[in-house]
């Protein structure tokens, strides 16, 4: 454990270094947040402000501005691993008496720790000063997300471990990840809530991992859990895609150690 803390806490730091990019992408998702919360309340105005599966105008303005606090979650474009794959510096990795999988997942814990620290923190509080937000002030509900939120950045890195893995058959990344970045963004709730979709659209999205990169922690914090048991059955699908994408990740890694072929050498 000593091991993965470490790791985790010098990822924390690396990326605190970061301060131009931070700055940058906290206005990027901001001026996002307005433009996509203009767009939301203008749909509800065409339907004079009827709610469309449970979500009204407040829930949506709230999951827009959560959306771009906690994008991270669930992005596709940090793929430091499969960059290392595509110039050969994983043959390093491979050698170390450490587990690969689980090296990155303490790097991208640290990562996404002080993502959510300090990027997180300031589009949700414009969004705030702007528009009416709907926060839960229960203790229970917050801890909820918490592990909710948690168990998003396991399955959000679980996909980004695959992906990444497959520069190994590939000569390169970008295609997989760019069309990883589209299913992302569509199904998870990132673009438009998946609760806004066509009922038959929003049941492919709910059989997908993607709900449970971004759009079940909100849900989360909005309160639509209404019960334990609803709450069990949103953490259990979290849970079980966790499970079923490291897995994934695991045969794909032992496929690769079987016959590496490193593109840059």
């Amino acid at each position: 454990m000593r091991l993965w803390w470490e790791v985790a806490r010098r990822s924390f730091r690396r990326h605190s270094t970061y301060r131009a990019a931070l700055f940058a992408g906290v206005f990027t998702n901001t001026v996002f947040g307005f433009l996509k919360t203009y767009v939301l309340i203008a749909v509800y105005d065409a339907r004079d402000g009827a709610p469309i599966n449970g979500f009204d105008v407040t829930d949506v303005v709230t999951f827009s501005w959560l959306a771009q606090g906690f994008w991270m979650l669930a992005m596709q474009s940090h793929l430091e691993l499969a960059e290392r794959i595509r110039t050969g510096d994983v043959v390093g990795d491979l050698y170390r008496p450490a587990d690969l999988q689980l090296w990155w997942l303490s790097s991208e814990a640290g990562r996404i720790a002080f993502q959510i620290l300090v990027r997180s923190f300031v589009p949700t509080v414009v969004g705030g000063l702007f528009f009416h937000l709907r926060l839960p002030t229960s203790p229970a509900v917050w801890i909820a997300f918490a592990v909710s939120v948690a168990l998003a950045m396991v399955v959000g890195f679980a996909h980004r471990f695959i992906v990444s893995l497959t520069t190994f058959w590939v000569l390169s990344y970008m295609g997989t990840s760019q069309l990883a970045m589209i299913l992302i963004g569509f199904f998870s709730g990132m673009f438009v809530p998946i609760t806004l979709f066509p009922d038959w659209l929003g049941t492919i999205a709910r059989w997908t991992p993607y709900p449970a990169m971004l759009q079940l922690p909100i849900e989360v914090l909005l309160g639509k859990a209404t019960s334990a048991s609803e709450l069990a059955a949103l953490f259990a699908a979290q849970v079980a895609w966790a499970v079923v994408l490291l897995a994934a990740g695991r045969w794909l890694l032992a496929a690769a150690q079987r016959k590496v072929v490193v593109q840059g050498g």
